[in-house]
């Protein structure tokens, strides 16, 4: 990433559209290569003996398929599309796709025992030891081996923030993930903010507890309607952070804090201050870290807005200090959902649409992506999750020369040639040797991702919504639909579980 500040106004901050795995034989990768050679072989051997007729043939058929293996459509080749489909709907014939919670099922289950779906089911939620009065409770990622907890925030926001203030931000937030790489212990750490249609529960309580009977009744009228005329259209955010490391990062401190879960909890908790802290270095003014019932309710409320009413209204009238009594982790999930299309997720009663956000080579300043959590309609719900993985040393390191070998490799092909080279590729020379000088400096590399959605009530025409999303990051960001993958895409869109971010490829550790 580099960031221009030649200019005045607000930083802007190029480079984030770099994309991972980008092929060193002319923009292709090995196995990329390897297929277009072998298509192309039997054209070039019905050439070398003149026999042009085959030639015409295989060459022909060698340009369906390079078509099929490089030309991409919406982010992904055609042959990835095709291996997609297939499994889409083998899921889809095989009636693996369809959910049933135990619950709606009328079979018991124990509370501890989580059921949930699709990629979700690969997680565990043990409950770690003591830590600041309360039982925090574990992200366990059975698939990647990755222990993670959560924490709900208390932020204001940064849309009324100045240009500097900004900066500032931006600044500690790049300081906080440097501070976390040379832990070496969580490297993962997931922002998800979601809009929230408000119920009015809170006020209703207090309404209940403060009101006069002896008020009169033109009083009371008028605030009613005022209650109902602007409760309807009001909006809140809720944040969550979730922060993971990998069992192999994690292996040996647990180990010597006793082993097991307990082990791993305590080599968890020791960080947790530390990313505590620098959360309040960014503006947030409360960190709670959720125990099993405050990962169980912020899933559930994701999956259904709806609930978020009767939740608070427990919590307001039967206050729970210890976060102890509440909803059991085995109702965390949705209790139906039908089988996924390949444009929407519909679950519990709602339709969400979920989106990759891809940032544009322009480059793009601090907080402009807050236009995607602009609520259009009451009652919609929105969300915007942010997945940072800061590398190693090692491995930045790696990158970041990988990288500048490859764009001068082409800069300097091109030009050996008598090939013009884009202002593109000059752009992309310049950064590649800033990063390295940045890495060299004692910087840190991180990969990241961005998914955003949007849900609505199940009866309402979700493309239309989905089409208010999309105007609003036009010109600002590029949105990918990621279709025939929408159960999965909302997850990393919507849920505080810190999935959302693939496994890198071709990883090295040192």
């Amino acid at each position: 990433m580099s960031t221009d500040t030649a200019s005045s106004g607000p930083r802007i901050h190029r480079g984030l559209n770099h994309k991972e795995g980008i092929g060193w034989i002319a923009g292709m990768t090995p196995v990329q290569a390897f297929l277009l050679i072998a298509v192309c072989a039997p054209a070039l051997i019905a050439m070398s003996r003149n026999q042009w007729s085959a030639t015409v043939s295989w060459g022909l058929f060698a340009g369906f398929v390079a078509v099929l293996i490089l030309v991409p459509v919406h982010g992904r080749p055609a042959f990835r599309w095709l291996a997609d489909l297939i499994m889409f709907q083998t899921g889809v014939l095989m009636r693996w796709s369809p959910w049933q919670s135990r619950a709606a099922a009328g079979l018991a289950g124990d509370r501890i025992e989580p059921d949930l779906p699709g990629i979700l089911a690969r997680l565990e939620f043990p409950d770690g030891p003591e830590f600041l009065g309360s039982r925090i409770c574990l992200i366990h990622d059975t698939a990647e081996g990755r222990w993670g907890a959560t924490a709900k925030l208390t932020h204001s926001g940064v849309g009324m923030l100045s240009d500097d203030e900004c900066e500032r931000l931006a600044s500690r937030l790049g300081s906080m993930l440097v501070g976390l790489g040379h832990r070496e212990i969580v490297d993962r750490v997931s922002l998800c903010v979601r809009t929230v249609p408000d119920d009015g529960t809170e006020y209703s309580v207090w309404r209940d507890r403060h009101q006069r009977g002896d008020a009169p009744a033109l009083a009371r009228q008028v605030t009613a309607e005022i209650d109902r005329d602007v409760a309807s259209v009001s909006v809140r955010t809720e944040l969550f952070v979730t922060v993971s490391g990998t069992e192999e990062a994690l292996r040996r401190p647990a180990k010597a804090a006793g082993g097991g879960i307990t082990g791993r909890a305590y080599a968890l908790y020791r960080l947790l201050e530390g990313v505590a802290d620098g959360l309040r270095g960014l503006g947030v003014t409360s960190v709670t870290w959720l125990t099993s019932t405050g990962v169980a309710e912020s899933i559930k409320t994701g999956f259904n807005p709806a609930a978020a009413a009767s939740l608070s209204f427990r919590h307001l009238t039967s206050p729970d200090p210890d976060g102890t009594v509440g909803l059991p982790i085995s109702q965390a999930g949705p209790a139906l959902a039908p089988t996924p299309a390949a444009r929407a997720y519909h679950h519990d009663g709602f339709s969400s649409v979920s989106y990759a956000v891809q940032p544009p080579e322009s480059g793009t300043i601090f907080g402009s992506l807050g236009p995607l959590l602009a609520v259009r309609t009451a009652g919609e719900r929105r969300t915007l999750a942010v997945h940072y993985e800061i590398l190693s040393a090692a491995e930045g390191s790696r990158v970041v020369k990988s990288d500048r070998f490859r764009n001068n490799v082409l800069v300097d092909a091109k030009a050996a040639r008598g090939f013009n080279t884009t202002e593109i590729d000059s752009r992309r020379q310049r950064g590649a040797r800033e990063q390295e000088a940045a890495v060299a400096a004692g910087h840190a590399v991180v990969r990241f991702t961005i998914a955003s959605s949007i849900t609505v009530p199940a009866d309402w025409n979700v493309e239309d919504h989905a089409a208010r999303l999309e105007n609003d990051a036009s010109g600002r960001f590029r949105l990918l639909r990621l279709e025939l993958a929408q159960d999965s895409a909302f997850v990393a869109a919507a849920l505080p579980v810190g999935i959302g971010l693939p496994r890198q490829k071709r990883a090295f550790t040192a």
